[in-house]
């Protein structure tokens, strides 16, 4: 072993010309790695939002503008009733940006101190109808058919954790119907699973906001509309928690609702501007 070089002396990596190339090519490697990481994290920013279900298509709709804008940005969209959503928060779920179907919700937030600057804004506006499936014999015509014989099965959402159940609530009571037909409720766990029972017949009718009425036109018909002063305006407030992990990207987020581009989307949808 006389010829061969000895790198190591007293435990010490003793440097050659060729290790320290090696050595300078390993950190040079390490950095680039290092600086396209970062880069990537710069670019690929992602944002959470959990929002009423009733918001469903015009959301994804403006989910898909807003990343198309921002090229980079990843939305990623929980739907729910709006009161379950609230407990998630509550409990901690890792969301950026709560869009409610009621300002119940959001004021219980904002006194808790939930919400960045305790502030939230009000950007659409719906309306309550009752539906029946389409081509039913009983055809209901007012809120008061609903006491009839023929009419057994009423879908509502849960008015615990469903705003458009209050709403109904709001609307029979005015009605003065609410204990007269208490016992023909059935509750869903949200307007879109109301929805689904009307288009299927498992029930006489439901009641439902007038933005979800076209997702099943071919299965559902428009019985009545509820006047406005039967229930309390059916206000969509949204947003940004304190836990958020971008407020800026979730400022800017809620900053494109407010664009007539997001304005267009929601009115397609039949919801109605904020005045």
């Amino acid at each position: 072993m006389q010829n061969s070089k000895k790198y190591l002396y007293k435990g010490k990596m003793i440097m050659t010309k060729k290790n320290i190339g090696i050595f300078a090519v390993a950190v040079l490697a390490y950095s680039l790695l290092c600086f396209n990481t970062t880069i990537h994290a710069q670019e690929q920013q992602e944002i959470t939002i959990s929002a009423a279900i009733s918001l469903k298509n015009a959301f994804e709709d403006i989910g898909k503008q807003f990343e198309t804008k921002h090229q980079g940005v990843n939305i990623y969209f929980n739907f729910a009733a709006s009161g379950d959503l609230m407990k998630q928060i509550e409990a901690g779920a890792p969301i950026d940006i709560f869009a409610s179907a009621s300002t119940k919700e959001m004021d219980e937030l904002k006194q808790k101190g939930i919400l960045l600057n305790d502030f939230y804004l009000s950007f659409a506006l719906n309306e309550i109808i009752l539906i029946e499936p389409y081509g039913t014999q009983l055809k209901i015509k007012s809120f008061d058919d609903l006491t009839k014989a023929g009419v057994k099965r009423i879908a509502i959402g849960n008015p615990k954790t469903v705003p458009a159940g209050r709403y109904a609530q709001e609307v029979l009571t005015y009605f003065k119907l609410w204990d007269i037909i208490r016992d023909k409720l059935i509750l869903g766990e949200n307007v879109r699973q109301v929805l689904d029972y009307v288009a299927r017949g498992e029930v006489d009718t439901g009641v439902v906001y007038a933005t979800d009425a076209p997702a099943m036109a071919n299965k559902i018909r428009i019985a009545v509309e509820a006047p406005a002063q039967s229930h309390k305006p059916v206000v969509y407030p949204i947003a940004v928690l304190k836990q958020a992990k971008n407020n800026a990207l979730a400022e800017t987020f809620i900053d494109f609702v407010t664009t007539d581009a997001a304005k267009s989307i929601l009115k397609k949808y039949g919801f109605k501007p904020v005045n």
